[in-house]
C-alpha cells in the first residue's frame, strides 16, 4: 500500500487550491502539448497547491482508444511540476474512473508518474451496488492513497447513501473526499458520515460544489457524536471553476482562511463575494442548460485570455450553449475584480521571453 508523503499530507489537511486541469487541443483535436504544459505552469504561477489531471474537466473521453490521451496528460503535468523545482509541496491528483479492473490500471499508471492521490469517481457505474463500489475503492486504496469523489448526476455521477459514505470513510487509505454533489442534503450526508467515522481526523474534506464554494469553505459542520461535539470543515477545494481566473481564486481562498482563523471576520463581505462567484460559475458551467456547456465554458475563458487556442473538445457535443458567450461577457463586466486577465497577460509575456 502506497502511503502519503508527510509534507503532502500536511498540505492536504491544511487545505489548498487544486484546479481541475483542462485539456488543450488544436483544431484537429490533437493534444496541444505546448499549451497543455503552459496550463500546468499557469496553475503553479497562480499559487495553486496542486492540480487534478485526468478528471471530468480534462474530459473523460481521453480514455477512449481512438484518443488514448490519459497517459500523455498525466505525463506532461508531472514533467512540468518536476521541472519547476518548486520549493514547497505541490499535490498531484490523478483521476481514476471506470470498472474495477480499468480503475486499478489507472491507479498503477498514476503511481508510475508520481501522483500522490487518485480521485476515485463512482460515476458511470450504475450497475454496481454500493457494496461493490466499496470493494472497488478498497482495491484502489491498496495501490494509491484515495481522494473520494461525489460527482453530481447531471455530469455522470450517481446518488450515494449516507451508509455508503460511512463505509467509505473507514477505508484505511482514504485521505480526502471531494464533495461535488451540488446539493446541500447530499453534501451533509458525506460530512456527517465522516464525522461518525473513527478516521474523521485522517480525512480532509474538499469542496467540489462549484455552486457554493465560499459558503462551503466558511461553514463549520458540527454534530453530536456519542455525546461529544465533533466539528469538521472543508479545508480546500478541488474545482473545475478554479481552472479559470485561478490567481484570483487563490487570493480569495487565502482571504477566507484568514477570516475563519480570525473568528469569521468579514464574513458578510465574503458571503456576498460568494454569490458573485456562484453567478460566474452558473455562466461558465452553463447551469441553465443542465451543465451541457461546462467544459466549453471553461475553455472559452481560457481562450479569451490566450491560454488556449480554441474551445475544441473531444466530444463534438461539448460546445457553448446558445447565449453562453454573451453571459460570459456579462459576468466579465460585473465581476472584473474576480478575474485575473492582467496576471495572465504578464504570465504570457514571461512565457514568450522564456521561449
Amino acid at each position: 500500500m502506497k502511503s502519503l508523503d508527510t509534507t503532502i499530507r500536511h498540505l492536504l489537511h491544511q487545505g489548498t487550491v487544486i484546479p481541475a486541469h483542462p485539456l488543450a487541443l488544436n483544431s484537429e483535436l490533437k493534444l496541444d502539448e505546448q499549451r497543455q504544459r503552459m496550463l500546468t505552469r499557469y496553475y503553479m504561477a497562480s499559487g495553486a497547491g496542486g492540480v487534478a489531471v485526468g478528471v471530468h474537466t480534462t474530459q473523460f473521453e481521453i480514455r477512449k482508444p481512438e484518443f488514448n490521451l490519459l497517459e500523455p496528460v498525466l505525463k506532461l503535468a508531472a514533467e512540468e511540476i518536476e521541472r519547476a523545482g518548486l520549493q514547497q509541496p505541490f499535490i498531484k491528483v490523478a483521476g481514476i474512473v471506470g470498472p474495477t479492473d480499468a480503475a486499478l490500471k489507472e491507479a498503477q499508471l498514476a503511481v508510475e508518474y508520481g501522483y500522490h492521490l487518485g480521485l476515485v469517481s463512482m460515476g458511470g457505474l450504475h450497475a454496481y451496488t454500493e457494496a461493490e463500489l466499496i470493494k472497488r475503492a478498497e482495491k484502489i486504496a491498496e495501490i494509491i492513497p484515495v481522494f473520494g469523489f461525489y460527482l453530481q448526476p447531471a455530469v455522470g455521477g450517481r446518488i450515494l447513501s449516507y451508509e455508503f459514505w460511512r463505509d467509505f470513510a473507514d477505508i484505511p487509505n482514504v485521505q480526502a473526499i471531494k464533495i461535488a454533489a451540488f446539493n446541500r442534503y447530499q453534501t451533509l450526508d458525506v460530512v456527517r458520515a465522516v464525522c461518525n467515522s473513527a478516521r474523521r481526523n485522517e480525512i480532509a474534506l474538499y469542496t467540489g460544489n462549484d455552486d457554493n464554494i465560499v459558503a462551503d469553505l466558511i461553514t463549520p459542520y458540527r454534530f453530536n457524536i456519542d455525546g461529544k461535539p465533533v466539528e469538521k470543515r472543508f479545508v480546500g477545494g478541488l474545482l473545475g471553476h478554479w481552472a479559470v481566473w485561478t490567481k484570483k481564486s487563490v487570493e480569495l481562498f487565502h482571504a477566507i482562511k484568514r477570516s475563519v482563523a480570525e473568528g469569521n471576520k468579514d464574513i458578510e463581505s465574503l458571503l456576498s463575494t460568494g454569490i458573485e462567484v456562484t453567478d460566474m460559475n452558473a455562466v461558465i458551467f452553463d447551469a441553465v442548460h443542465a451543465f451541457k456547456g461546462c467544459i466549453a465554458g471553461i475553455h472559452e475563458v481560457l481562450r479569451r485570455q490566450g491560454l488556449m487556442e480554441g474551445i475544441w473538445c473531444l466530444n463534438p457535443d461539448e460546445v457553448l450553449s446558445p447565449g453562453q458567450s454573451e453571459e460570459i461577457d456579462r459576468v466579465y463586466k460585473l465581476y472584473a475584480h474576480l478575474t485575473d486577465d492582467t496576471f495572465v497577460k504578464t504570465f504570457l509575456e514571461k512565457e514568450k521571453t522564456i521561449a
